[in-house]
């Protein structure tokens, strides 16, 4: 009798499951989405696909019924996020950019939103309402409504207290865009402007720098502009 082979172990075994990448870094961000959403909207969002999209010159982006169900007839709405942005940027920026989707969801849902990409007051509002302060610069003094926008989390409001109490469950993301160009073919190693967005004092470092203002308590936004767009359409 022919030995048998050896069973080898499927890749969706228990151990496996344990070391996967994908479910552990998705439910990061879905984890992040429910919390906001709860504590954010008032549990007022419905369930989207969050995904990570690198589209050259933005941050993220949201899309109206950009899936539809291959089993159940229904549509699904898209929240992207472009791993490109998380480099030199904190967890909490990173969770602020997806607070800025979950508003355009809101608005999509509860609201009117504007043909195209623009942002328009009633979205400015919703941002200004759970701490973050549209800007089309992404600093202090920037336009709040815009086809283009960006924003930064108010120092002490609602979205930085919330991401606090996130923050101290020991949620944490892991993954970024590898060591490369991120902007226009720029070298890793050259030099980046970064900006404090409460007082606009200047610096420059590497882009992957992390640098705080002493003076704000805030931390520095490297000048690569992402705007965050409502509709991935219209790009």
């Amino acid at each position: 009798m022919a030995p048998r082979a050896k069973k080898q172990p499927l890749s969706y075994d228990k151990k496996k499951r344990k070391e996967a990448i994908t479910p552990i870094e998705y439910s990061s961000f879905q984890r992040a989405y429910d919390y906001f959403n709860e504590t954010l909207f008032n549990g007022l969002l419905p369930n989207v696909l969050i995904t990570l999209q690198r589209k050259a010159g933005s941050g993220g982006y949201f899309s109206p019924k950009r899936f539809t169900g291959r089993i159940e007839k229904t549509d699904v709405h898209e929240v992207a996020l472009n791993p490109d942005g998380f480099v030199g940027r904190t967890d909490e920026w990173i969770c602020s950019v997806l607070g800025h989707e979950m508003c355009h969801v809101c608005q999509q849902v509860h609201g009117k939103p504007s043909p195209g990409r623009y942002h328009n007051k009633e979205w400015a509002q919703l941002m200004k309402q759970i701490g973050l302060q549209p800007s089309s610069t992404g600093q202090v003094g920037g336009k709040e409504t815009g086809q283009r926008m960006s924003h930064y989390v108010v120092p002490d409001g609602t979205f930085a207290l919330a991401y606090a109490k996130l923050a101290a469950t020991g949620f944490q993301l892991r993954w970024q865009s590898a060591a490369r160009s991120v902007r226009d073919g720029a070298k890793r190693d050259s030099k980046t402007k970064f900006s404090c967005p409460a007082c606009g004092l200047n610096a420059w470092a590497k882009l992957d720098a992390r640098l705080m203002c002493k003076a704000c308590l805030a931390d520095m936004v490297p000048e690569v502009t992402l705007s965050y767009d409502r509709a991935a359409e219209a790009a």
